[in-house]
């Protein structure tokens, strides 16, 4: 089957989340499985990773309101994967991805660009696959400009997978002139929606996660589109976001100190931990544990339960706190004061740094996700490979990949809290904490189970060509 994987981001040229991994691991395992499936993105001139041998393809003109601008494509293949980029400097070379005036126009020029390049090429897929409000205009685009005029579009399916549903594209309701279509209705409160669009009009809709499916039809997780979402209920489908397992995986590990699995990790995390905490001097006493937060900093990673617990636990010098990330200028602020305040006990580094990362993975023990709404999470699943028992809070993808420890049995894949309350969160910490301290063997025992989960990317790839399948079959 003939794949457009279409997206916003994808690793390794460009990345603010999780969906720029599944944007590359998932079109990877697909192709792996004996489908084509190619990745088409942005070309951002502000990327950590340069493509390379960039392949010039070809150039169009894109009719976008009463503009006409330039587009050129350019192709490249990493890891058997083939990315076509789409490059417009005045849009894309930029210091960010996203955050602009001008998003709706910078996008709406992406989604157009993507057709402009089917057209160009002649290599008109199966279905187009859209992630999230930047491609979400693709489906509404497919019905009104495109499918009437090239019966070759006609046959092409649309799928929308739902990343984060917080995030929608919308904007002032003027932006419909861009589409060039006088009978747009999609107007949702006033302004254009990307995602409603994308919502209504693909074939089908899927969330990286089942419970989360069955979240964002409620009002609270719906985030004002839980309607429009319940009228597509019979087309929405939830699959776990899987892990790379290759990518990451501290057997075979460049960046750690010494490599171990699950049945050498007790002496393997040690060393570790030990290097982690020479590296990044603080204290050195093995016998404290380390606990880790690795995210962006937004008000939906649960960072103000963070805020309202952590110093109580810093004060009695109860844990090693390291931090990796960046975003809002309020956790940017704290997570500094709480470094210059405890400079033996907390590590803070602004921004993402994969090495540093894969470090402390690897050399921590207690990992922190105590989020307010998470459509799936990837954290929590590579704190779970490394053996670093993850704290989350039950909602989400967290709920479908975390197995909360059970004392009566000792099962578990780390620890889980209900509502969203710092007393909940610090009770959870609390109790990691003393099975950390007092039961090792029950500590080490939960290691192995979490280190054995097998969030498998094959197992994603699977669900994802059954439900290719399903669409074209329609």
């Amino acid at each position: 089957m003939n794949v457009l994987f279409c997206s916003g981001e994808a690793y390794p040229f460009s990345k603010t989340g999780g969906l720029a991994d599944v944007a590359f691991s998932l079109p990877k395992a697909l192709n792996q499985l004996g489908h084509n499936v190619k990745i088409i993105t942005p070309l951002y001139q502000k990327i950590p990773s340069k493509p390379k041998d960039l392949l010039h393809i070809g150039q169009a003109m894109i009719h976008m309101g009463n503009f006409v601008i330039e587009a050129d494509f350019y192709e490249t293949v990493f890891q058997g994967v083939t990315f076509i980029f789409v490059k417009n400097e005045s849009f894309f070379n930029r210091e960010m991805l996203y955050g602009y005036e001008d998003d709706a126009n910078r996008f709406t020029f992406f989604n157009f660009a993507i057709f402009e390049y089917i057209k160009l090429t002649g290599n008109y897929p199966d279905v187009i696959h859209t992630n999230d409000w930047q491609t979400g205009m693709i489906p509404f685009f497919l019905d009104t400009r495109y499918r009437q005029v090239n019966a070759q579009f006609a046959r092409i399916k649309t799928l929308l997978s739902i990343h984060n549903l917080e995030k929608q594209g919308s904007y002032p309701i003027e932006t419909e002139k861009l589409f060039g279509n006088k009978n747009f209705t999609y107007i949702h409160m006033n302004r254009v929606n990307f995602l409603k669009c994308g919502i209504m009009r693909a074939h089908a809709i899927n969330t990286v996660s089942n419970n989360y499916k069955n979240e964002i039809l409620t009002k609270f997780y719906g985030f004002s589109l839980d309607g429009p979402l319940k009228s597509r209920q019979s087309d929405l489908y939830g699959i776990l976001n899987g892990l790379d397992q290759d990518l990451y995986n501290p057997k075979h590990n460049q960046f750690l100190y010494e490599d171990y699995d699950e049945f050498s990790q007790v002496e393997g995390k040690a060393k570790n931990k030990k290097h982690l905490l020479e590296f990044l001097k603080l204290d050195i006493k093995q016998d404290v544990p380390i606990i880790a937060f690795i995210n962006r900093f937004a008000s939906q990673k649960g960072i103000d339960l963070i805020m309202q617990s952590l110093e109580t636990f810093l004060e009695e010098k109860k844990f090693y706190f390291i931090v990796i990330g960046s975003g809002d200028s309020l956790y940017e602020m704290f997570f500094s004061d709480m470094q210059k305040k405890y400079p033996t006990h907390v590590y803070f580094h602004q921004g993402f740094d994969y090495e540093l990362s894969q470090k402390v993975y690897g050399g921590s023990d207690i990992f922190l996700l105590p989020s307010l709404f998470e459509p799936c999470g990837l954290n929590q699943m590579i704190a779970m490979r490394y053996g670093t028992l993850p704290i989350v809070r039950n909602t989400g993808g967290l709920k479908d990949t975390v197995r909360a420890y059970e004392p009566e049995t000792n099962m578990g894949t780390g620890f889980s809290f209900e509502n969203y309350d710092a007393n909940e969160l610090k009770t959870t910490i609390d109790q990691a904490l003393d099975l950390y301290n007092h039961h090792k063997p029950v500590w080490n025992e939960l290691i192995v189970q979490a280190m054995q989960v097998r969030h498998s990317i094959v197992k994603m790839a699977r669900q994802y060509e059954e439900l290719y399948i399903l669409i074209t079959n329609e």
